[in-house]
């Protein structure tokens, strides 16, 4: 490594190093207030909290995601390095089959080095309907077709580093046909009841963040949509 690589590196790590830089702090978070949920962006004390990018380079390219290096100033006129992840954007699906039953997938994930369990999911493609994009993936997975497919939410997988959000569905009236999944996915898929999913979540055995998310929605739809049960006095 040359003597300028070694500046520029040395650069980028004092730009990331704030937390334990307390030479220059002078401000303190917001005090705490008692108030309705306001979304980001919508209350008007966010104004002052953003940064300004200066400026923005493709730092790498890959196959799924690019990689951006962005110079910001921040809120308090300092200036700061920032690497995110551009992504294309993904979709996920719950899909609850007329018993109960949740459809998962089982994958080799290399990032983690293991057979993870997960709802049935794929990136976005150039210009494609969220919508579309669930329904193909769905059968894609799995074989199963849907009769419905309801959104549920929508999620930024890791907004503190990429700028990927995950769309959930809920597809209903499910038909089995035949999965066609991509010439690198290797895939097992389990039928489990949408409460034994929901124990494993809660349980930590569901790691898998829009597993858990949509577990959790998919189970506080069922239990709004459940009609009262009058109690005994």
């Amino acid at each position: 490594m040359t003597q300028k690589e070694t500046d520029e590196l040395m650069g980028t790590v004092e730009a990331f190093t704030y937390d334990g830089d307390r030479v220059n702090h002078d401000h303190k978070s917001g005090e705490p207030e008692r108030r309705g949920f306001v979304r980001g962006n919508d209350d008007p004390r966010d104004a002052a909290l953003a940064e300004k990018p200066l400026t923005e380079e493709t730092a790498w390219t890959g196959r799924i995601f690019s990689v951006s290096r962005l110079h910001v100033q921040m809120p308090d006129g300092r200036e700061a390095v920032r690497d995110v992840v551009r992504h294309p954007g993904a979709v996920a699906i719950v899909a609850l089959t007329d018993d109960g039953h949740i459809c998962l997938v089982r994958q080799y994930r290399t990032a983690l080095d293991r057979v993870t369990v997960e709802i049935p999911a794929g990136k976005l493609e150039p210009g494609e309907d969220p919508l579309a994009a669930a329904h193909r993936e769905l059968e894609e997975e799995t074989g199963f077709t849907a009769d419905k497919m309801a959104y549920l939410t929508s999620i930024a997988s890791s907004d503190g580093f990429t700028d990927e959000v995950i769309h959930l569905y809920m597809a209903t009236g499910l038909t089995f046909t035949s999965s066609n999944p991509d010439d690198d996915e290797f895939i097992n898929v389990d039928l489990v009841e949408l409460t034994e999913l929901v124990d494993a979540v809660l349980d930590g055995r569901v790691e898998d963040a829009k597993t858990v998310v949509g577990a959790l929605a998919c189970d506080a739809v069922a239990r709004r949509l459940a009609p009262d049960v009058p109690t005994e006095d």
